[in-house]
């Protein structure tokens, strides 16, 4: 397993999926769920592939997890 980040094109996701997962966030910052996320960047890092963006509210780092149940 490669500990090189390999980005990926969130783009390429349907529009619904990329909506769905600039919407359902959690930040630690604020502390609340479905603040959104804006600027997301999508990539894979030691097999689990991550959504990063910003916190819509307070501009902290919010990241996503993608599990099995994700795809």
């Amino acid at each position: 397993m490669s500990d090189e980040r390999i980005e990926r094109d969130f783009s390429a996701r349907a529009e619904e999926e990329q909506q769905a997962f600039l919407e359902q966030t959690w930040c630690d910052e604020c502390q609340e769920v479905n603040l959104g996320m804006k600027n997301p960047s999508e990539y894979l890092l030691k097999g689990i592939v991550f959504i990063e963006g910003e916190c819509n509210r307070c501009g902290s780092v919010v990241l996503t997890e993608l599990t099995e149940d994700d795809f």
